[in-house]
């Protein structure tokens, strides 16, 4: 258990770290993105301890996976177990009881009280692209409709619907088609401001898809109740209920991309519950088994059972260590109610970034809720003019001050903040104080 306060004794990253840095260059595709490259010999709860013996506070999860924290005891302690019974099987070759676990637990949880069933896969990626078939085998249709800003995953269906060329789609098409793109209500950048940018957007998006792509053609319209990696967008309040609704009405597939949102992220199981939202589907991931890969789609029994046997599995998906870690997540955010944590801990960060917005005019924008929230730094907070330079400057001074953040959105001028759910309020205030002190030193 690594102690749970921040230490700096090196260098970030420092000269173990440097020396196993050169052994990744002559070893790892130079493909895959580095963020920080120090490398973590010990990890718990809210501390990353790396091999040079600096503890940095997490405020990323690794990507809002960690939730529970890092080497969460119940789910170290179900993984330890299942790993002495057996690694494998295949469920589509043996069954095994912690997968049907899983599914009943996404059955409970997902918002709706309709009957539902789930499949199990390793990636969100591979959620979204299982949703997608399953809308489309259901409904005989073809077109998806997805939003600007939106990010969905590195599959080739996926990067059609995730909006941003730079790195996700640049050099890597063709793309898989029948994907449409609208605009997203985006409260700070809409055009004719935030008090019409729900009912603008909405008549937008009915349009576009009338005129473009045509009601009976579309299977589904896949949409972030929050946006990730586009910015942490929140949409204007109503728009997503008013999305779900439209769909219904025209027998679309309303698929609600949780895989960042979801798990008691944003202060609710899932982010779609704020509006009373019911999704037909809804895809997770990430944080449901506390750092093991594992992904689900969970939805209307009818869409779910409408596939044949057959058409919906993989080797991996499943896995049974994989679906241990997720049961002993899942009693961890029921145990701890980490819900509950989530928006009390919301309202101290939010306090936290509106004062710092009151005092710095970089930062154009604060929003997301609970411990999914975000900045968006503008050079000049008139015109909105996206700072992709001082965020860089801001996230590379809270990393040498042991302060893991991320940075995100389109126009790469996003600081995120996703820590752990468990964090201690002392940890949580140390880490924004550090911020605070980067963000002076950047915009001094």
């Amino acid at each position: 258990m690594v102690a749970q306060h921040r230490e700096i004794v090196s260098a970030i990253p420092g000269p173990r770290s440097a020396a196993l840095h050169e052994r990744r260059v002559r070893a790892v595709s130079a493909g895959v993105g580095a963020g920080l490259p120090i490398y973590v010999d010990e990890a718990s709860g809210a501390i990353l301890r790396d091999v040079d013996g600096n503890q940095l506070i997490d405020f990323a999860s690794g990507i809002a996976v960690t939730s529970v924290g890092n080497s969460d005891p119940r789910v170290v302690a179900r993984v330890r177990e299942q790993v002495e019974r057996f690694t494998h099987t295949c469920f589509m070759v043996t069954s095994y009881e912690p997968y049907v676990a899983v599914c009943e637990q996404l059955n409970e949880l997902t918002p709706g009280s309709h009957d539902k069933r789930s499949a199990l896969f390793n990636s969100g990626a591979e959620a979204v692209e299982n949703a997608v078939k399953i809308a489309r085998y259901a409904t005989g249709r073809d077109a998806v409709v997805a939003f600007d800003h939106a990010y969905h995953g590195r599959t080739n269906l996926t990067m059609a619907l995730t909006a941003k060329s730079m790195p996700y789609k640049s050099g890597f098409g063709p793309f898989a088609g029948e994907v449409y793109r609208v605009p997203m209500a985006y409260p700070y950048r809409w055009p004719t401001g935030p008090e019409l940018c729900a009912s603008e957007a909405f008549e937008t998006f009915v349009d576009m898809v009338h005129t473009q792509v045509g009601e009976l053609n579309t299977a589904a319209v896949l949409l972030e109740p929050i946006q990730g990696e586009g910015g942490f967008i929140e949409p204007a309040p109503g728009f997503v209920a008013r999305v779900a609704d439209w769909c219904r009405e025209h027998g679309i597939v309303f698929i609600a991309d949780e895989v960042q949102t979801g798990f008691c992220r944003t202060g609710d199981w899932f982010a779609s519950e704020h509006e009373n939202v019911v999704p037909d589907l809804v895809t997770t991931g990430k944080a449901i088994a506390g750092g093991l890969p594992l992904a689900a789609v969970t939805g209307r029994a009818e869409l779910m059972d409408a596939v044949h046997t057959g058409g919906l599995g993989g080797t991996y998906g499943g896995n049974p260590i994989a679906c241990a870690a997720a049961l002993g997540a899942i009693e961890t955010m029921r145990a701890e109610d980490l819900t509950g944590r989530a928006r009390t801990l919301g309202t101290e960060l939010r306090a936290r970034l509106d004062s710092l917005a009151a005092k710095y005019p970089v930062i154009g924008d604060v929003r997301g809720r609970g411990l999914m929230q975000a900045v968006e730094l503008v050079s000049d907070p008139v015109a909105k003019t996206p700072d992709r330079v001082t965020t860089a400057a801001l996230n590379a001074a809270c990393h040498r001050n042991g302060l893991l953040t991320l940075t995100c959105g389109t126009f790469g001028n996003v600081v995120r903040f996703l820590p752990p759910l468990v964090i201690s309020d002392e940890l949580l205030d140390e880490g924004l104080t550090v911020f605070e002190s980067a963000l002076a030193e950047v915009t001094a």
